[in-house]
Order: structure tokens, then sequence, then C-alpha cells
């Protein structure tokens, strides 16, 4: 009774306060070490945050926008990934594949989603397994990288050329998309690649990744939000290792943060930066927000694509 007490009690802080969810788990992992068998699945709860529904700033889809269900076969079962399918006006345009973060799912992304569509990409967006409406019920860090490799593959059916494919993800979306860039490098670490690999071969690598106000791992932001001391890796178990696979990614990296970012601060894209190997840019976006950093540094982005990756996407 006292842990089910102090653990409701912890959450109402959590929701008062709007308090980083990378500390939630680390304090209930802590109190969980103590006696609670209930870890995972509260772990699991708070690290995804899944709110039902539709955004309340959600208006409807734009013209053009192509709504289809994805197959996944999941533990004996079917189950349907919803995706959102916005072609550039373009034919042949680059396309990105649009991972999201925690908690809201496609309705509360379409601003984002459509600052992609205006740099001139065709944009597949998917909704993990239970978010929105996708199947499932909670999701964890294996099905959500199950779900980005399906996506991945059906991105590539929509635009055949490696060389104009791209992966792009934000905040916990960030860490899903740099574990989706080593596992096409064939790098991926043994727990999650080999779980999520199917009968059907995966792709060519992505021309690029682009990560956007991201962080190096769970167990990392949620110590700078607690106690450094803590042995949080040991207790975590959605550990969203993304410093650990950066250095394995097999094609160029762009990372953009806000300078102003309250809830993940820009040093976590600094490390991951110096992590990550190969050809490589980080913008630090003056001013930006966790949420604003692609429209307040859409002349940085656009530098970056023809400076990295070689590219001028032209406006849909």
């Amino acid at each position: 009774m006292a842990f089910k007490f102090a653990s409701s009690r912890f959450v109402q802080f959590i929701r008062r306060r709007a308090v980083s969810i990378a500390a939630a788990s680390s304090l209930l992992s802590v109190l969980a070490a103590a006696g609670c068998g209930q870890l995972a699945h509260k772990e699991r709860e708070l690290t995804f945050r899944v709110e039902p529904g539709t955004a309340s700033w959600y208006s409807g889809l734009p013209d053009g926008v192509v709504e289809s269900n994805l197959v996944v076969q999941s533990d004996g079962k079917s189950q349907n990934l919803h995706t959102w399918w916005w072609p550039a006006e373009k034919k042949d345009a680059p396309a990105v594949l649009y991972l999201h973060g925690a908690r809201w799912n496609l309705t509360g992304q379409l601003f984002r989603i459509q600052q992609l569509h205006d740099f001139g990409f065709s944009v597949l967006a998917v909704d993990y397994r239970g978010f929105g409406k996708s199947d499932g019920d909670l999701p964890s860090e294996r099905t959500v990288y199950e779900d980005a490799q399906i996506a991945w593959q059906h991105l590539a059916t929509l635009q055949p050329d490696a060389g104009k494919r791209f992966i792009y993800g934000h905040s916990l979306g960030g860490a899903v998309a740099i574990d989706l860039a080593a596992h096409l490098a064939g790098s991926a670490d043994g727990s999650t690649g080999k779980a999520a690999r199917t009968e059907q071969s995966m792709p060519p690598a992505a021309k690029g990744l682009i990560v956007e106000s991201s962080f190096t791992s769970l167990a990392d932001i949620a110590r700078s939000l607690t106690y450094p001391w803590l042995p949080l890796q040991l207790l975590l178990s959605q550990k969203f290792d993304s410093v650990g696979k950066i250095s394995r990614v097999g094609m160029p990296v762009l990372i953009v943060h806000g300078s102003s970012d309250r809830y993940v601060p820009s040093r976590f894209s600094e490390k991951l930066y110096e992590a990550a190997g190969g050809k490589k840019k980080l913008i630090l976006v003056e001013g930006g927000t966790h949420n604003n950093s692609m429209r307040l540094g859409a002349t940085e982005y656009r530098q970056a694509f023809e400076e990295l990756f070689g590219l001028a996407p032209d406006p849909a």
C-alpha cells in the first residue's frame, strides 16, 4: 500500500509540474527496485505517456494526404500500423520517414510534418502500435523499433531510390530513428535488431539521418534530472541507448537542437554529435525550444540539406 500511495502521489506530481518522463521513470525504478513487480509496465507507461484521441490543435488532414495501414506480425498475430503518406508535388522528390516522440500521436505532429513537406519532401509518417489509430496497447522499446522497420520497408516501395530516402526522428523518435539507421547498417545490437528482423531482407541504407531535440540515452537524461550517482542503466528496462549506436550509423547525420529546450537540454545533442562517425553536422538553433527548432531554423535546415546530403529540396 505504501508503494502504491507513493507512486500515485508521484504521478500526480509529474502531471502537475510537467517534469520530464525520464525523471519519472528513474524515480519509479528506484522505488520499484525495493519491491514493486510492476516496474516494466509502469516504466513504459511513463516513458511513452500515450495521449488517446485527437490533439486539440488538430484541424484535419491537408489535401493530398493518404491514410493507410501496414500489417505487423507480432507474437503470432497480425496488427495494423496507421500511416500518413503525403507525396510532394514533384513526382520523384526525396522521401522521409517521420518518427514521432512520446505522448502525441500523428494528429499532434502535423505542424512538423507540414514543415518537412514544405521543404520539398514526400513524407511517410507512422503511429507506433499503441498510438492513434494503430493497433496495440502499451508500446515498448522493442515494438517501436519493429514498427519503424516495417514503415521503412514501406517507404522503400514508395521511393525506390535509396539515394532519395531519409529518416527523421523527433525527441524520443530520434532514438527510434538512430536505432533504425544502425539496423540498416547491419549493426543494431542483438537485443533489438534480432527481435525485429523479418523474413524479408531490409532495404539498402538511407541517404541520411535527421535527429531533432533528442538525447543520448534514457538513463542519461534521467540522471540529469535526478541524481548522477544512481545506476539507472541497470534499473531501466527501456534503454534507448542512442549514444551507443550512433557511431555505427552508416550514413550522413544531421543533428538539430534548440538552445532554449527546457525538456531535453541541447548538450545531449552535442554529445550525440561527438559520438557520431563519418559525415555529420550539428545545428544549435538559437532560441529554439523542444518543438519549434525546425521552424526557427528553416534556413539552417536548408543549408544543411545541401551541404551534408548534396540535396536542395524544391518547395512543394
